[in-house]
């Protein structure tokens, strides 16, 4: 793989993190429950520290890293506003909308695994997937608990 598609692949990462910083942000701000808040707040904090650290091997390459997230996750972010509102700002309506941004997340991060990046750049990609997928993993477990409270109510 050239130094450029490396860059690309990694901007396109960065994008996705961002996307995910500011989703997971919205999200918080749209959440009732102070608990949830503050998990998808730690999570917006994450997704912005790995942001960092793409861009850090993009500059490490001599590229130009991405500052900001995609159009995608700009019009997301705005559906998940709508729906909420929609919803009576329900966090289970929230949840299922922070479940979609992460599977979109990992499939971002499942395509660059499967580019022959340098070893050093694979070991990042690769430790950021654990990561978004063990977030994926938690959103999914509240968003079953929200599930199950609501029908017990």
């Amino acid at each position: 793989m050239s130094n450029d598609d490396t860059i690309d692949t990694l901007n396109d990462l960065i994008e996705t993190s961002k996307d995910g910083e500011y989703g997971f942000r919205t999200c918080s701000e749209q959440a009732q429950a102070a608990t949830l808040k503050s998990t998808l707040s730690q999570r917006a904090d994450q997704c912005r520290d790995a942001a960092a650290e793409l861009q850090a091997c993009v500059r490490g390459l001599g590229g130009e890293a991405e500052e900001r997230g995609s159009a995608a996750g700009a019009m997301h972010r705005g559906w998940v506003s709508i729906k909420t509102m929609l919803s009576s700002y329900d966090d289970l309506a929230v949840l299922e909308e922070v479940e979609r941004g992460e599977d979109s997340a990992l499939a971002a991060y499942r395509e660059a695994i499967k580019e022959d990046l340098p070893a050093n750049v694979k070991s990042v990609v690769e430790r950021q997937y654990d990561g978004a997928k063990r977030n994926h993993d938690q959103i999914r477990t509240l968003r079953d608990q929200h599930r199950a409270a609501k029908a017990t109510a």
